[in-house]
C-alpha cells in the first residue's frame, strides 16, 4: 500500500483534513522525518479517535483522558493504523504540528522543516507487519519525493523532545525499520 506522491498528497491514503497546520516559512525545506506513536485512550485501538483529536472534534465526555487533550490543537501530517491504513491529514508541503518543542541536530522547531508521521501504538506494545510496511512504504516514497530526508535524518519523537516525550518508545524497532528502507 505505497502509492505516490502528488501535490502532497499520498494517493493510497485516506485523506481527512485537519484544520491544525499552517504554511510551511521554505516549502523547499523538507528534510526530516519525524516517527511518532499515538493510542486513544491510552494503549487502546481503533475507535477513530485519533481522526477526531486531529480535526478538533474529540468529545471530552466519550472516555475520562479525553477531557485533558480535547481542546489541543495538533495535527500529524500521516496516521498509520494497527491494519497498515493510512490516512493523511496535511499535505506534505505544508507544517503540520507534530513535534511541538523541538530540535534536531541544533536546529529547533521541527515542525517547521519536518514530516510527521504517527503509528497507532503505544510505546510498550508491539507494531504490527502490516505497520513496518506501510512505514516502509511511505518512507520510500518520501525519500523519493523529497531527496533531503536520508535515513540518518528519520528520528523518533523522544530524540527530537527529549525529557518531554518518548515515542515511539521501545517498542519500535529501527533496526528492522532502516533496514527495510
Amino acid at each position: 500500500m505505497s502509492g505516490s506522491i502528488s501535490n502532497g498528497w499520498i494517493t493510497s491514503a485516506k485523506k481527512i483534513e485537519s484544520p491544525n497546520f499552517d504554511e510551511r516559512s521554505d516549502e523547499s525545506d523538507i528534510s526530516l522525518l519525524v516517527i511518532h506513536n499515538i493510542s486513544l485512550p491510552p494503549e487502546q485501538f481503533g475507535g477513530g479517535y485519533i481522526e477526531q483529536f486531529f480535526c478538533n472534534q474529540l468529545d471530552k465526555n466519550a472516555h475520562p483522558y479525553f477531557e485533558s487533550i480535547c481542546d489541543l490543537t495538533v495535527s500529524s501530517h500521516l496516521l498509520i493504523t494497527r491494519e497498515g491504513e493510512l490516512i493523511q491529514f496535511v499535505s506534505f508541503h505544508k507544517r503540520a504540528w507534530h513535534a511541538g518543542i523541538s530540535n534536531f541536530e541544533g536546529r529547533e522547531k521541527c515542525n517547521d522543516y519536518s514530516i510527521g508521521i504517527e503509528l497507532e501504538g503505544a510505546d510498550t506494545i508491539a507494531y504490527t507487519d502490516k505497520q513496518y510496511d506501510a512505514l516502509t512504504n511511505v518512507t520510500q516514497a518520501l525519500i523519493k519525493a523529497y531527496p533531503a530526508i536520508k535515513k540518518q535524518r528519520i528520528t523518533g519523537h523522544s530524540d527530537i523532545a527529549p525529557g518531554r516525550k518518548t515515542d515511539p518508545g521501545v517498542s519500535f524497532d529501527w533496526p528492522r525499520y532502516l533496514k527495510e528502507i
